[in-house]
């Protein structure tokens, strides 16, 4: 008897113990549900102009992310999501994009923003490319948006061929003029504008970096440079399928760079390669400091990054310390893509003026040391042959659950594909659609 009363106790102690473990981890995941239905709903309906209704059909349709209960105020442009007792409110201001609340009120949110002057940049169409490429391509564009022969849930496509357009596609309830999220490929965006940074003389990429809570230890070594090629070597998770870092700090802190920058040294600094997220906000935490102001950053991105190329109204949207999401969260339409990844097809130029310094995109396409040949800094690389059937040459921005800016030089090609794509279940073929629209290249 008193045996079978000790095994009892010990099962409940270890029930009690699971219990409280599952009651634990579920908390620690709500905030990550809720932050992340109610920021990407927002931004989808205030930024992009697509339907609340649409969007949770499709873009929220997964995991716990389907349960939470969504309350849209156009009038005060907010968003709050609900499930459980987990509550995140989303925010819009203009010129800023939707930033996740945390720590503040709407009301504060807005009083906080310093004015940004208005988006003045101009631009002239793409122009068109040629007609018969166009006409071999047409079957293709729509194979891949309105059949999805290819995978996926593709809501643009654009083709470049020497500058010119030569295909063109939306889905329903997208056009030219709807910003999409980028997520990833924004951190290409931050490989532009530190280039864009060492050519005015405000950076040295191989230098370490003068970050306070990095003096007292050897993080103090680490270099921009480590930082886009992903080899900082600080702790990281980036596993987006559970309360991981980069889940933790896109949906909960205020200070997402500041986050990541207090993480463990787990390697010697350009030795490890690990793909890391709070690597692209380390570094936008880094340059934000060389401005008086959140406005007069986003004024020099626009100024010297956007307006060059000819991107008009796009969002780089922010954390709650003002310092723009390098990471994940870039706005603009896929015509603004295609104009950025022609910028690394014509070696860092547009028209006759240089945006990025000379061997700026060398330096860029230069495998990192410990990668395996597929990644550079802040771009993807297909000299490790993830993409086997497409050229070697290949580089490429990368996005979560799709998002693409393919740039293949020796074919003088721009591929840009954005929509809601996400791995492995609903995936695109990449590989396939590539070099289906190589085969039809003279």
């Amino acid at each position: 008897m008193m045996k079978k009363k000790k095994l009892m106790g010990i099962v409940g102690a270890g029930l009690l113990v699971a219990v409280v473990g599952a009651g634990i981890y579920v908390n620690r995941l709500l905030p990550i549900a809720t932050g992340y239905a109610a920021k990407n709903l927002a931004s989808a309906v205030f930024v992009s102009g697509r339907q609340a209704a649409d969007v949770e059909a499709l873009d929220l349709k997964f995991s716990l992310i389907r349960y939470v209960s969504n309350t849209v105020d156009a009038e005060h442009k907010t968003v709050t999501s609900r499930f459980l007792w987990s509550k995140s409110t989303a925010a819009f201001r203009e010129g800023y994009g939707v930033t996740l609340l945390r720590g503040v009120t709407p009301e504060e949110w807005q009083q906080q923003a310093s004015p940004l002057p208005p988006d003045t940049i101009t631009a002239e169409p793409l122009p068109p490319g040629d007609s018969t490429l166009s006409t071999r391509l047409a079957p293709i564009a729509r194979a891949f948006v309105d059949h999805r022969t290819y995978g996926g849930h593709p809501f643009a496509f654009i083709v470049l061929h020497q500058g010119g357009v030569v295909s063109e596609r939306y889905d329903k309830g997208i056009g030219p003029d709807t910003r999409l999220l980028s997520w990833s490929v924004a951190k290409s965006f931050v490989n532009a504008l530190v280039g864009i940074m060492v050519k005015d003389s405000l950076l040295d990429i191989h230098a370490p970096m003068d970050i306070a809570e990095w003096q007292g230890d050897d993080r103090k070594n680490i270099t921009l440079n480590d930082l886009m090629q992903m080899q900082s070597g600080l702790e990281w998770n980036e596993d987006y399928g559970s309360d991981s870092d980069v889940n933790i700090m896109l949906h909960c802190q205020q200070d997402m760079g500041r986050f990541a920058l207090m993480k463990p040294l787990e390697h010697k600094a350009g030795t490890y390669w690990y793909y890391s997220s709070g690597s692209t906000n380390i570094v936008m935490r880094y340059l934000r400091r060389f401005f008086d102001s959140d406005a007069d950053f986003l004024t020099y991105i626009r100024r010297r990054l956007f307006a060059p190329l000819g991107i008009r109204n796009a969002v780089f949207e922010q954390d709650i310390s003002g310092t723009p999401i390098g990471s994940s969260y870039l706005y603009a339409t896929a015509t603004d893509f295609a104009r950025f990844g022609q910028l690394y097809l014509d070696d860092g130029c547009t028209g006759k003026e240089r945006i990025l310094p000379e061997g700026w995109v060398d330096y860029t396409r230069t495998p990192a040391s410990n990668s395996k040949n597929r990644y550079g800094a802040f771009f993807w690389l297909n000299k490790g042959r993830k993409l086997p059937d497409c050229p070697e040459d290949i580089f490429w921005c990368d996005g979560h659950d799709g998002q693409f800016i393919g740039i293949v030089p020796s074919k003088q090609l721009v591929v840009v594909i954005l929509g809601y794509s996400p791995k492995p279940a609903n995936e695109i073929d990449r590989n396939k659609l590539i070099n289906d629209i190589i085969t039809v290249i003279p």
